[in-house]
């Protein structure tokens, strides 16, 4: 939004003749408890669910009761501002965060305007596990109505089942039925004989693709001609694939609509799938292999069709990187967390799109018994490649990345040679593997296994797996020696020359300290060290000047 937008927004709220469920005004002259923040951030988003609204708002730099702009100092620079967002989302439902935070620098004061996206349909927003709303200017907990009320929109209202008024069979692709139905006989082979007697309005209504002889928004999705997308309008179902080179440059692209059913394998195959080859457990034989499990490509690109938020009026994107491929859909991650959706391996109690679902399982293009996702996981890793990775950070999209190649032969050839891991194990360590925080709970797992070492969060495999890979020089360089070890190195250097400057001990200790410290860690190590021996222990002291210290013994 512009300025000149958002000073007319400011005006409306303000002329309100008081504040609404979905809207709230803050001094915060000067600060604001964070835990207050995330509880308004739920409370609003809930409330502007509740009341149609797309967004709610909290507005910071205004007195509740006068209205008057007072101006606030909260969080002045701007990193600081926007890094409330991947707070605020570490702590929601499904990580939902601020649309955005405005702010506005007025002649009467600053005035920050969070815009919070409402509640997605179906999906209470709750902080820390609690669900919260207004009751008039008081906040508080969600009551279990409006709770349920939400819950209730998804099974309530189906976008993918309404009916197209003024479409027909004549708007669906001929080829497209023809290909339904050999999907149809494949997933319910028992009912070939008669499938092949009913005619193409009777296996339509049998495949619930439509609904008594009528055109759903699922039958034009799925079979629909090319030119019948209008009757999906205002919302769009498109997929757009893109190609990118080296320095993430656009090489070539191509927009693909309705049928989806033939549509999707169009996409596919415009990925390329290359062969892979890697060389592992010492032999001069290479491992061949194609970059991409074939099932992976679809049923990520299926999930996308069926998971798509259409009323959010987007695209779907398939992006082809060198070595990645990047799925994205509009429309927040119902389960919540793809550990949940690993864990339960069992089909979820409502669907975004249900119709739409039905008829996808019923084409055998997806299945709902929960395990679609979960045998991505197991194919990537009976491949011996680094697991999808699942980013829920945006409240209304999902992203899903597929790596194409071995991100680290030491832990692909753990893998080889530890079959007997479950794939739970196998997610943590692919994020130890990838350099990403573990949980506390996930590194507690680990640990208790054994499988891992080093300082919570800076990780890295253990020495018995190291043994298995033959990488035993990476694991010294990632183990970190205790710090009377580099004291002993340092003095023995002064002892040997008499002296030392700071660059004399940056040189000897910085390419022997842990891996898992980056440059400004192992810089701070060091300062440490030295403070330590200087103040604490008192075996060396400083005679030169502070900005260039000379270190002798004492």
């Amino acid at each position: 939004m512009t300025e000149d937008e958002l000073k007319k927004l400011l005006d409306e709220f303000l002329a309100l003749p008081s504040e609404t469920e979905w809207l709230e005004f803050k001094e915060a002259k000067d600060n604001y408890d964070f835990n207050k923040l995330g509880e308004y951030f739920s409370a609003l988003s809930n409330e502007a669910n509740l009341k149609g609204k797309p967004y709610g708002w909290l507005i910071f730099g205004i007195d509740n009761k006068t209205r008057n702009i007072v101006g606030t100092h909260y969080r002045p620079h701007r990193n600081n501002l926007d890094s409330l967002k991947l707070g605020i989302a570490n702590k929601t439902t499904n990580r939902i965060t601020f649309m955005e935070i405005h702010e506005l620098h007025l002649p009467k004061g600053r005035v920050i305007m969070f815009q919070i996206p409402a509640a997605p349909k179906g999906i209470p927003i709750a902080w820390e596990g609690h669900y919260y709303g207004r009751d008039g200017q008081s906040i508080g907990a969600l009551n279990l109505q409006e709770i349920e009320q939400i819950r209730n929109q998804v099974k309530t209202y189906d976008w993918s089942a309404q009916i197209c008024d003024g479409a027909t069979i004549h708007d669906l692709n001929k080829d497209a039925i023809i290909k339904a139905r050999e999907k149809y006989k494949e997933k319910s082979p028992q009912k070939r004989p008669e499938v092949n007697e009913w005619d193409d309005v009777v296996f339509l209504n049998k495949a619930k693709i439509t609904i008594h002889d009528k055109i759903t928004r699922t039958a034009i999705i799925l079979l629909g001609k090319e030119e019948s997308e209008h009757f999906l309008s205002p919302s769009v179902a498109k997929i757009t694939w893109i190609l990118k080179g080296e320095n993430d440059l656009e090489k070539d692209y191509e927009h693909f609509g309705p049928p989806f059913l033939l549509n999707s394998d169009a996409v596919y195959n415009k990925i390329r799938n290359l062969k892979y080859r890697y060389l592992l457990n010492n032999t001069l034989f290479p491992t061949e292999i194609t970059q991409y499990e074939p099932y992976v490509i679809r049923e990520a690109l299926h999930n996308c069709i069926a998971h798509q938020d259409y009323e959010l009026k987007g695209r779907i994107h398939v992006m082809e990187k060198p070595d990645e491929l990047i799925f994205a859909n509009l429309g927040s991650f119902i389960p919540g967390s793809i550990e949940k959706v690993i864990e339960q391996n069992a089909p979820q109690e409502y669907y975004r799109n249900q119709f739409l679902v039905n008829a996808m399982v019923n084409l055998n293009m997806i299945d709902t018994i929960g395990s679609g996702i979960k045998k991505m996981f197991t194919l990537q890793r009976n491949r011996h490649f680094p697991m999808p990775d699942y980013d829920l950070s945006e409240p209304d999209k999902v992203k899903v990345r597929i790596l194409g190649k071995v991100l680290d032969e030491n832990y692909t050839k753990m893998l080889i040679n530890n079959t007997n891991l479950d794939l739970k194990t196998v997610i943590y360590l692919d994020k130890v593997q990838k350099k990403e925080k573990l949980t506390k709970d996930e590194f507690k797992i680990l640990k208790a296994q054994k499988l891992i070492e080093g300082r919570y969060p800076n990780l890295f495999v253990v020495a018995k797996i190291a043994a298995v890979t033959g990488d035993k020089a990476s694991y010294i360089k990632n183990r970190a020696f205790d710090d009377e070890h580099y004291k002993k190195m340092i003095f023995e250097f002064i002892k040997k020359y008499d002296s030392a400057s700071r660059r004399d001990i940056d040189k000897l200790l910085m390419d022997k300290l842990s891996n898992v410290l980056d440059e400004k860690q192992k810089q701070n190590k060091v300062k440490n060290l030295i403070y330590e021996m200087s103040k604490k222990d008192k075996s060396i002291k400083n005679t030169g000047p502070n900005k260039k210290p000379n270190w002798i013994l004492t």
